[in-house]
């Protein structure tokens, strides 16, 4: 199943809840229902929001596999850290 893009934009309210910035999410673009937390990253000056999923089961059951490029190391020396 192939997901729906779009490239319609709309606007969207930024405000503040005690010391965590909010953003008020149009009606159409809102999360399911229950969804408790998104995954966030920056490309550019644009923030995307994805959903974070509560269950892997169907990531692992998709049966990817690794590309021959893909190097396990074992070895890796223990980094040490300072305290904190």
């Amino acid at each position: 199943m192939a997901k729906e893009r779009t490239t319609e934009q709309r606007t969207a309210r930024v405000g503040k809840n005690n010391r965590a910035q909010v953003v008020t999410i149009p009606l159409e673009y809102r999360f399911p229902e229950g969804m408790k937390e998104v995954f966030i990253r920056k490309v550019g000056e644009d923030l995307l929001l994805s959903p974070r999923p509560v269950d892997w089961g169907g990531f692992l059951a998709s049966g990817l596999q690794v590309g021959g490029d893909f190097v396990v190391a074992d070895d890796l020396p223990v980094q040490e850290r300072g305290a904190a």
